[in-house]
């Protein structure tokens, strides 16, 4: 078996928090890539209790720290897409990644639900990998 665990560095993208009950983009906190070959967005939902909600990923990126000027990554720096990242009111539980091969420094998420008035329940990680040093700290600082 191969060492992953001093491979990669995991960051909070979406800590849980308590439910969503309306249509407030959630956004994550902002990646930096620094040191890092590749950065990957893994979320989990949890029960989601409406009955018509649809949630919608976008993923930005920026060369500043507070994000000024950000655009949204073209879909040729992703892998995957934003539409599979994207999920209904009717997928519980289910896990989603968004990878993002980019030049630029910095990258947030925004997940911004439609029809909801029911409860959104979500928590999600940066997972960075291909470090320019090894091992990675453990706890991830």
């Amino acid at each position: 078996m191969r060492d992953q665990a001093n491979n990669i560095h995991l960051k909070t993208a979406f800590a849980p928090a308590a439910a969503v009950t309306d249509n407030t983009a959630q956004v994550s906190a902002i990646l930096d890539v620094l040191g890092y070959g590749s950065a990957t967005l893994a979320f989990v939902t949890g029960t989601l209790s409406d009955a018509d909600a649809t949630f919608t990923v976008l993923l930005e990126e920026s060369n500043d720290s507070g994000m000024s000027g950000a655009v949204a990554v073209a879909d040729k720096d992703m892998i995957g897409t934003e539409a599979l990242a994207g999920f209904t009111f009717a997928d519980d539980g289910e896990v989603r990644k968004l990878g993002y091969i980019g030049s630029k420094r910095y990258i947030r998420a925004t997940i911004t639900p439609s029809a909801n008035t029911g409860n959104l329940f979500l928590a999600g990680m940066w997972v960075l990998g291909k470090p320019s040093s090894v091992p990675t700290a453990n706890p991830p600082q």
